[in-house]
C-alpha cells in the first residue's frame, strides 16, 4: 500500500523530559558494559570452564567495546582466584645447556634470589675465614708434620742400607740416583771403568738389591701422597660442609613446599665443595685485571637465580594485555652478550613473556596484531596445544644455523587466552586452520546493536556518565542524551534499536565536550552534540559537496522537475570509510524488436558485479511472467548508469531499473522530481535495501540546492520505514510539505506513483484495465511480438527464395 510518511515515521525522536534526570551526572556508570548479554554469558562460561581448549575468540564489529567489556569483566573475575606462584631458572648442574625452572609460592621467588644471593656471599667470606684460622692451619700442619716424619724415617733406612752396601743416596731431578762411594768417596766413572769383572759384578748386584728396596719405597711415599692428599681434602670438605650446613638446612626448611628446591641447593652445596678453592681466593687478587674479575664473575653467575616471573604485587589472577604479541614478547627470549668476539648465552639471560606473565591467570591478544607478526601465532597455538611454555630461538625453530645457546626446561601452562578480532578472523581461522576449533571451543560474539526501549534507554545513559567520568569530561544534560540516542538509532540504521559501537558514541561526546568548553557551559546540551555531529560530517563531505556542485552545473545530469521517458532518478551509497553519503544517478532504458531480452550495459562493458547482475537478471523474469505468459518476449532493451565510470554492485536501483522499462515500454513519462530505491523480485514485490537514509538525504540535498518545489520525494521499500533515522533538516521539510518520503511494496504502487497513471489491475480476461500501465507494456510487447513475427516470415520466405535459386543453377 502506497503511504506517505509523516515526520513521526522518518525518525523516532528521544524526549528528553522521558529520561528522567536532567543531567548524567545524577547517574551511576553501570558495572559492565550494556547490550552485550550473549558475549558477557559466553564469556562467564569460558572462564569458569576448565577443560582444555575451552579458550574464547571473542567476535565483533570494531568499536563495539570488546577490549573494554572483556578488560573489566576479567579484573573482576581475577580478583577472587588465587595468585599463581612465581616462576624462576637456575643453574642445571648436571647439564649446564639445561637450565632448571623452579616453581615457588607467589612473592618467594624474589626472596629466593636473596637468600641466594646471602648465602654465596656468606659462604665467601666464612670459607675464607674457616681457611685462614688457626685451628685449621694446626690440624693441616699436623697431617703434613706426620707424613715428614714417617718420610725422613724411610730415607734413614734408605741410607742406611746403601752405605751398608757401599753406596750413597743421591736426590735429583731425574729421581733418587745411587752412587757407589769407596773409603767415603764416590768412585768416578773412570774408577768404575776400570774395577775388575767380579768387583762390577758384585757391586752390580748390590745396586739391584738397594734399587728394590727403593722402589718399594716411592711406591709407599706415593700412597702417603695420596693419603695426604685425601686427609686434607676431607678436612677442607668437612670444614665447606659445616660451614654450608646450616644455611642450607635453614633454606631447605624455608622453601619445603617448593618443589626441587631441597635437590637445588643439595647440588649447590655438592658444587661449592667441589669448587671450595674458588671461594678460599680473595676477591682482591682479581683488581686491576679485568680479564681475570670476569672470569670470576662468570665462576660464580651459575649460583644466580634468574626471576622470571615475579608475582609479589599480583592479587589474584593475572590478567596481561599483550598489545604487541611478536614472537619474543609471548614466549620471552634468551638475550646474548658478546665475549671474545663470539655470542653467548646462559639462564640468566633467559626473559620472560606475556604469557609466562599470564600463566594461571588471562592473556589478552587482538587478532589483526597477533596475524602481522612471524611465528606468533604458531607458537601461542604450539604452548596452548602442548600445556607448557618452550623459550626457543625463532632461527632455530624455523631451522636456520644459531649461535650456541641453551635449552631452558619448559615450563607448564595453565592460561585462559581470550582473543579478540572481527568476525572476519573468526571464520577464515574456524575454516582454514584445524587447529582453531579445538583450541578456542567459546565464541564470545559481540552485538553491533541493542533494542531501544524505556529501561535500554536509562542504562545507555548510565554508559554515557561513565565516558564522561572516565575522560574527565563534562556531564551531558538530558537534551544531549536525547541527541545521542538519537545518533546511536541512525548508526544503528533501525528506530527500534541503539548502536553498541560505543568508540564512535565516545568520540561525539570528546567533540561535544570541546563545543561545550568553547561556550562556557557548565553541561553539555543537545545544542553540542547536534554541533559535534555536524562538524564530524563537515570535516569530511569535500567529495559529497563537489558531486553535489557538479550536479548544480550540470557536469552530472540529474533532473529535479519535470517528466521524461524511460528515465529514472536512482539511488546509490558512495563509502569513503568515515563518511558515507547517497547520490543521485539517472537510469534510462531503451526498448525495441528484438530477441536479445533485458540487457545491462554496464554489465557488457564489465562494470557490473554479480549482485546488480542478478538484478537485472530479475527484470526479465518479471517480464515474461506478467507479460509473455502466452506469447514470446520479442524485447531488445538496454538499461545503463548514465554516467557511471565504476564497478555497479547491489541490487537496491532494480526497481528503478524496472520503472524505466516499463515507462519506455508503455510511452509513460516519468516524474524526475521522485527518486526511487529499493530492490526487486520475480513477484514484482520490493525488497528492503541499506543506507536509506543517506540515500533520501542524498536525493534531499540535490533538490534543495536546485530549489524545494513541494512535489519531490523519494519512493522506498515499506519494509525499510523502521530503518529511517533521517537528519532534522529533512524532517523539517517533511512536515513543512516541501519534500516526500513514499513507502510502497509493490511495482505496481511505484509506477504509479512515478506515472500518475494506475499499474492496472488483471481481469479474468487475463488482460489488463484499459489505459493502465500493465495494459500499455503488454500490447507494446505483443507489437514487437508480431513486428517480430512478420520479421521471422520476411527472413523465411528469402532463405526459400535462396534455396530455389540454388537449386535450379
Amino acid at each position: 500500500m502506497i503511504k506517505k510518511l509523516e515526520p513521526q515515521d522518518v525518525r523516532r525522536t528521544c524526549d528528553p523530559a522521558s529520561l528522567g534526570f536532567e543531567s548524567t551526572e545524577a547517574l551511576e556508570p553501570p558495572v559492565a558494559i550494556i547490550g552485550q548479554n550473549r558475549a558477557l554469558k559466553a564469556l562467564q562460561f569460558g572462564l569458569q570452564i576448565q577443560n582444555s581448549g575451552f579458550n574464547i575468540s571473542a567476535a565483533g564489529l570494531p568499536g563495539t567495546g570488546k577490549m573494554t567489556a572483556i578488560a573489566a569483566f576479567l579484573e573482576r573475575v581475577a580478583r577472587d582466584k588465587e595468585t599463581p606462584p612465581d616462576w624462576c631458572y637456575v643453574h642445571n648442574f648436571e647439564d649446564p645447556y639445561r637450565p632448571r625452572a623452579l616453581r615457588l609460592k607467589a612473592g618467594q621467588a624474589v626472596q629466593f634470589q636473596r637468600d641466594m644471593r646471602r648465602l654465596i656471599e656468606t659462604a665467601q667470606t666464612d670459607i675464607r675465614k674457616a681457611f685462614e684460622s688457626e685451628e685449621y692451619v694446626k690440624r693441616r700442619e699436623a697431617i703434613v708434620h706426620a707424613f715428614s716424619e714417617k718420610r725422613e724415617r724411610l730415607f734413614n733406612q734408605l741410607n742406611q742400607l746403601a752405605h751398608e752396601n757401599g753406596f750413597a743416596i743421591q736426590m735429583s731431578p731425574m729421581g733418587i740416583l745411587l752412587v757407589p762411594i769407596v773409603n767415603g768417596r764416590p768412585l768416578t766413572d773412570q774408577e768404575i771403568l776400570a774395577l775388575s769383572p767380579e768387583d762390577k759384578e758384585g757391586l752390580s748386584k748390590r745396586q739391584e738389591n738397594i734399587q728394590g728396596h727403593i722402589k718399594e719405597a716411592v711406591t709407599q711415599l706415593r700412597v702417603w701422597d695420596r693419603e695426604i692428599k685425601e686427609q686434607i681434602e676431607k678436612i677442607d670438605r668437612e670444614v665447606v660442609q659445616f660451614i654450608l650446613q646450616t644455611y642450607v638446612e635453614e633454606l631447605e626448611r624455608k622453601y619445603s613446599d617448593a618443589p626441587g628446591v631441597s635437590e637445588y641447593l643439595e647440588a649447590v652445596g655438592n658444587d661449592i665443595i667441589e669448587n671450595r678453592d674458588l671461594f678460599r681466593s680473595p676477591p682482591e687478587a682479581a683488581e686491576g685485571n679485568p680479564f681475570a674479575a670476569k672470569a670470576l664473575s662468570d665462576a660464580f653467575k651459575k649460583y644466580h637465580v634468574n626471576v622470571l616471573v615475579d608475582n609479589t604485587n599480583v592479587k589474584g589472577a593475572p590478567v596481561v594485555i599483550e598489545m604487541t604479541p611478536t614472537y619474543n614478547n609471548l614466549v620471552g627470549r634468551m638475550e646474548k652478550e658478546a665475549q671474545f668476539g663470539a655470542l653467548t648465552s646462559d639462564f640468566t639471560m633467559i626473559r620472560a613473556g606475556s604469557i609466562h606473565r599470564a600463566n594461571g591467570g588471562y592473556l589478552v591478544v587482538r587478532m589483526e596484531d597477533i596475524a602481522q607478526e612471524l611465528m606468533a601465532w604458531d607458537v601461542l597455538k604450539r604452548c596452548l596445544r602442548e600445556g607448557k611454555i618452550i623459550v626457543e630461538e625463532m632461527a632455530e625453530r624455523l631451522g636456520f644455523l644459531t649461535v650456541k645457546t641453551i635449552l631452558p626446561e619448559p615450563i607448564p601452562l595453565k592460561i585462559k587466552v581470550i582473543l579478540i578480532g572481527e568476525n572476519f578472523y573468526y571464520y577464515m581461522l574456524y575454516r582454514y586452520d584445524r587447529e582453531f576449533p579445538e583450541l578456542f571451543k567459546v565464541k564470545a560474539d559481540f552485538d553491533s546493536w541493542m533494542d531501544r526501549d524505556e529501561e535500554t534507554t536509562r542504562a545507555y545513559a548510565a554508559t554515557l556518565c561513565s565516558v564522561c567520568a572516565k575522560d574527565n569530561l563534562r556531564h551531558l544534560d538530558s537534551s544531549a542524551v536525547a541527541k545521542i540516542v538519537e545518533h546511536s538509532s541512525r548508526l544503528a540504521e533501525d528506530q527500534r534499536k541503539l548502536s553498541t559501537r560505543f568508540a564512535e558514541i565516545a568520540d561525539i561526546i570528546r567533540e561535544a565536550n570541546y563545543w561545550a568548553g568553547m561556550r562556557n557551559s557548565a553541561l553539555i546540551s543537545g545544542e553540542h552534540v547536534s554541533r559535534a555531529i555536524d562538524q564530524k560530517v563537515y570535516r569530511s563531505n569535500l567529495i559529497q559537496e563537489r558531486i553535489r556542485e557538479m550536479i548544480d552545473r550540470g557536469v552530472l545530469k540529474i533532473d529535479t522537475e519535470g517528466r521524461v521517458v524511460g528515465q529514472v532518478n536512482g539511488l546509490s551509497v558512495i563509502d569513503l570509510g568515515d563518511l558515507s553519503f547517497g547520490r543521485p544517478t539517472r537510469i534510462t532504458a531503451t526498448t525495441a524488436v528484438g530477441p536479445e531480452g533485458v540487457v545491462d550495459i554496464d554489465r557488457e562493458a564489465k562494470l557490473g558485479g554479480p549482485v546488480h547482475t542478478k538484478g537485472v537478471l530479475i527484470l526479465g523474469g518479471i517480464l515474461a511472467q506478467r507479460f509473455a505468459a502466452s506469447m514470446p518476449l520479442s524485447l531488445s532493451a538496454r538499461l545503463v548508469f548514465e554516467q557511471s565510470y565504476s564497478e555497479v554492485e547491489g541490487d537496491s536501483a532494480s526497481s528503478a531499473e524496472l520503472y524505466a522499462l516499463l515507462s519506455s515500454l508503455a510511452d509513460a513519462p516519468v516524474r524526475q522530481d521522485i527518486a526511487v530505491t529499493g530492490s526487486v523480485n520475480q513477484k514484482a514485490e520490493i525488497q528492503a535495501i541499506g543506507g536509506v537514509n543517506e540515500k533520501i538525504e542524498g536525493f534531499y540535498d540535490v533538490c534543495k540546492s536546485k530549489g524545494l518545489t513541494g512535489q519531490q520525494g523519494v519512493i522506498i521499500p515499506s519494509s525499510n520505514v523502521q530503518n529511517l533515522m533521517l537528519r532534522e533538516d529533512v524532517v523539517d521539510a517533511i512536515r513543512e510539505g516541501t519534500f516526500s518520503v513514499y513507502s510502497v511494496d509493490s511495482i505496481d504502487e511505484g509506477i504509479e506513483i512515478l506515472t500518475g497513471i494506475p499499474a492496472g489491475k488483471r481481469l479474468e480476461s487475463g488482460r489488463f484495465e484499459e489505459g493502465s500501465i500493465n495494459d500499455r507494456v503488454q500490447k507494446r510487447l505483443e507489437q514487437l511480438a508480431r513486428v517480430m513475427r512478420e520479421f521471422g516470415k520476411e527472413k523465411e520466405k528469402e532463405r526459400k527464395t535462396r534455396v530455389r535459386k540454388n537449386d535450379g543453377s
